[in-house]
């Protein structure tokens, strides 16, 4: 027994001397984005998405734009924002150190927000479409912000709900707004795959690539032989553990690395790829690593390429990806815009990645991203987007042609083709089953008509 008890001691003390920096890394992290990109007030992020790490002491500096968070002065973990970066946390580079690598990030002509929608913000008058029920979209509008059980809280913190290319409805909860920036968390993922789409189209990069990083070069080196492609799908056979609940992966790789990237680059395949389907952030990131280098340059040059090359040209003026500390983009779950932001992103993919006649992705891009993979629990996933056909029996009542992007805490964006509809839903909902994502997106739909 007490061989036992000395084993069991010894092995708390190991699992808290590693969770605890994880802990409060993601304490910073957390309020330090909300506080600066979503100008949200302490006392809220606290009482919501902080609360469960109320052990969590938190200094924010508004003058100098930091967060320090510890526990009883254990795991101090600083994260630093950034204009136009958002919140990077402090590890492997002190705060002063972040705080001089910075760049402007180019943004739009501040008159393009007066264009009308989607490119900008203005609405041009008219009734709502005589092929609409009014009626029935409100009682869905309604039904997600109302909260009857506080012990299962929804959480819905903005809608948007664009059709034939026009917002017919937004709402948003009190202290949120269609100015606020909100996380996507595994939407970034779908940014990613737009950005990939982009070099595609440049010829800076193949699907059928492989070859891709020199970590990989060796004669005898398995992984030298992975594509894009099957990054991108998310079979290449990799060994990645994507769990949050503790000491994982996922979990080091977003609060431990001073290079998120390196600890997916250094793992060890464990299947054939194309063999088996895994879920891997770590994966998302070496793309995101990947695109880095293939564009080269300098980190000016890379952290405005999304700008450049897509927001800016969609209209997505609140968009900020996060950059770890070594420079390269969370692609996995780092990203913060505004719901008629993330709206427009989806607008791009239901309109085949054109843009008023310009062409953002390459053609057959998105088709590319709908195609199942095959190796994927009923066909549910394509290429960083998430598939409705393959889930005819946990969403019956989904339109079969619908895809989507998908976040941690119910975080939605869905392209329904066949009713020319794009749905966004951000919200914190823990867990995310307190609301109905099945019966949210057939509660909207039955207010348009099929196309």
């Amino acid at each position: 027994m007490l061989i036992l008890m000395v084993v069991a001691l010894c092995y708390g003390l190991y699992y808290a001397w590693n969770a605890l920096p994880i802990y409060t890394a993601y304490s910073a992290k957390t309020m330090c984005s909300c506080a600066f990109i979503s100008n949200r007030d302490q006392a809220s992020v606290m009482a919501s998405d902080l609360s469960s790490f109320s052990m969590a002491n938190l200094n924010v500096n508004y003058l100098d734009s930091t967060v320090i968070a510890d526990v009883k002065g254990l795991a101090s973990r600083t994260a630093v924002y950034r204009e136009g970066l958002g919140c990077t946390l402090a590890i492997g580079k002190t705060p002063e150190e972040l705080k001089q690598e910075q760049v402007k990030i180019i943004k739009p002509d501040a008159r393009q927000a007066n264009n009308y929608w989607p490119t900008g913000d203005n609405f041009a008058g008219g009734e709502f479409p005589a092929d609409l029920d009014e009626d029935i979209l409100e009682r869905a509008l309604n039904n997600l912000f109302e909260e009857p059980d506080f012990e299962k809280l929804k959480g819905t913190r903005a809608v948007v709900v664009v059709y034939k290319g026009k917002i017919i409805a937004e709402r948003y909860a009190e202290g949120y707004s269609k100015d606020t920036p909100l996380l996507g968390w595994s939407m970034t993922k779908s940014i990613t795959n737009a950005m990939a789409g982009i070099l595609v189209q440049m010829n800076l990069l193949r699907l059928e690539d492989d070859h891709l990083f020199e970590e990989w070069s060796g004669e005898d080196d398995p992984r030298r032989f992975i594509t894009l492609d099957q990054l991108l799908r998310m079979s290449s056979g990799l060994e990645w553990d994507e769990q949050y609940s503790g000491l994982s992966d996922a979990t080091k790789m977003l609060f431990t690395s001073s290079q998120p990237y390196s600890l997916a680059i250094n793992k060890p395949l464990e299947s054939d790829p194309d063999s088996v389907w895994e879920y891997s952030s770590g994966t998302t990131n070496l793309i995101s690593e990947l695109i880095k280098r293939k564009i080269g340059g300098t980190n000016k040059q890379y952290w405005n390429f999304p700008h450049s090359f897509l927001f800016n040209k969609i209209g997505m003026r609140s968009a900020v990806i996060e950059p770890g500390p070594d420079g390269t983009f969370i692609g996995s779950s780092f990203m913060y815009a505004t719901a008629r932001d993330w709206a427009r992103i989806g607008l791009l993919y239901l309109n085949d990645g054109e843009w008023n006649g310009d062409r953002i992705l390459p053609p057959g891009w998105v088709e590319y991203t709908q195609t199942a993979t095959p190796k994927a629990p009923r066909e549910r996933y394509g290429a960083h987007f998430w598939r409705t056909r393959g889930e005819r029996e946990a969403l019956p009542d989904i339109p079969k042609d619908a895809f989507h992007m998908s976040g941690y805490e119910g975080q939605k964006v869905v392209i329904i083709p066949s009713y020319d509809l794009v749905l966004v839903r951000l919200g914190f909902s823990q867990p995310e089953s307190n609301w109905d994502f099945p019966g949210f997106v057939k509660d909207i739909v039955s207010a348009f008509p099929y196309r």
